[in-house]
């Protein structure tokens, strides 16, 4: 059995010698246990702009069985996680990011749970212990809201995760250019299970996602795999409709017994809040149409500069 390990890289130079030391170790335990014969671990740089290109380079040139990606600019960690996909070729495949967080330890257990016959091995953070109390409420707050517009994630499920070699295939046939391999993912529906860890703090290094990229990824999940904000807009517009009919004829109706109209705030207040609610609707219907805009274009994913290792 071959095991394939797909690392997106994104500024990493601090952390990869060490993430690449444990991968080996464990690595050759499992080759020594017969849990594999055979292994490639694929590094992703995108766009990095300092020596992780350098320092993967000189890990390929080690170890043949190392192989890179390098993209020609910054296409962002979701294309990048597609792209070693695309070219594994290992019976199963682990995904994880190159900053030790998700412990490689767990894989172990991961490929057992292949052995068993899963297609789909999710990593689940077991506790949040180590995040503040605003980061605790905003991501059980996204968890229930996808939930609530159905699309289907794993809760506390990142992207560390094992697909077989026929899950792979059939994600292949996905080719949107708005990608949020979290909810993708548990659309194949393929028979899954869970295994729970701890994440560690970063080895080295800092986030990638800071609060104003998170809210964007956030935003990607949504209209990426639900039109239930849509749906929201067009009931809400309904429901505005109806009260402004009610206001009408209570308008009229006063009108007719000769009682005066309320005043500048029953007045400027409907219109503030009618042209708020508008805004905010346009603005959910331009995402929308965004995503068909760039969708329709057909650009690629990502665009690889050059490869190491790495058979065409």
């Amino acid at each position: 059995m071959k095991l394939s390990i797909v690392i997106p890289c994104y500024n990493e130079e601090k952390v990869l010698q060490e993430t690449s030391s444990r991968l080996i170790t464990l690595i050759s335990s499992w080759i020594t246990r017969a849990l594999i014969n055979d292994y490639e671990i694929i590094y992703i740089n995108d766009g990095s702009q300092d020596n992780t290109l350098t320092i993967l380079k000189q890990l390929a040139a080690n170890n043949k069985n190392i192989k890179v990606i390098s993209f020609s600019g910054n296409f962002g960690h979701q294309a990048a996680l597609t792209a070693g996909l695309h070219y594994a070729s290992g019976d199963a495949t682990v995904s994880m990011d190159a900053d030790l967080q998700d412990p490689p330890e767990v894989i172990e257990e991961m490929l057992d749970k292949f052995h068993e016959g899963f297609d789909i091995v999710y990593g689940v953070r077991s506790t949040r212990g180590r995040d503040s109390y605003f980061k605790k409420l905003t991501a059980k707050g996204f968890y229930r809201l996808m939930k609530l517009i159905g699309v289907p994630l794993i809760y506390e499920h990142a992207d560390f995760r094992l697909l077989s070699a026929r899950a792979i295939t059939e994600f292949k046939k996905y080719t949107e250019v708005n990608r949020f391999l979290r909810g993708i993912i548990p659309l194949m529906r393929f028979n899954n299970c869970v295994v729970e860890y701890e994440r560690k703090e970063r080895f080295a290094g800092h986030t990638k996602y800071p609060l104003k990229k998170m809210l964007i990824f956030a935003i990607e999940g949504i209209t990426s795999l639900s039109l239930v904000p849509l749906r929201i807009a067009s009931f809400i517009g309904l429901i505005m409709f109806l009260v402004s009919l009610l206001l009408s004829v209570w308008a009229f109706s006063v009108k007719i017994k000769g009682m005066a109209l309320p005043g500048w705030a029953s007045t400027v207040l409907p219109i503030y809040l009618l042209g708020g609610i508008q805004l905010m609707f346009l603005g959910i219907m331009g995402e929308y149409i965004g995503k068909i805009y760039l969708e329709v274009k057909k650009r690629p994913l990502f665009i690889i500069k050059e490869t190491y290792n790495l058979e065409s």
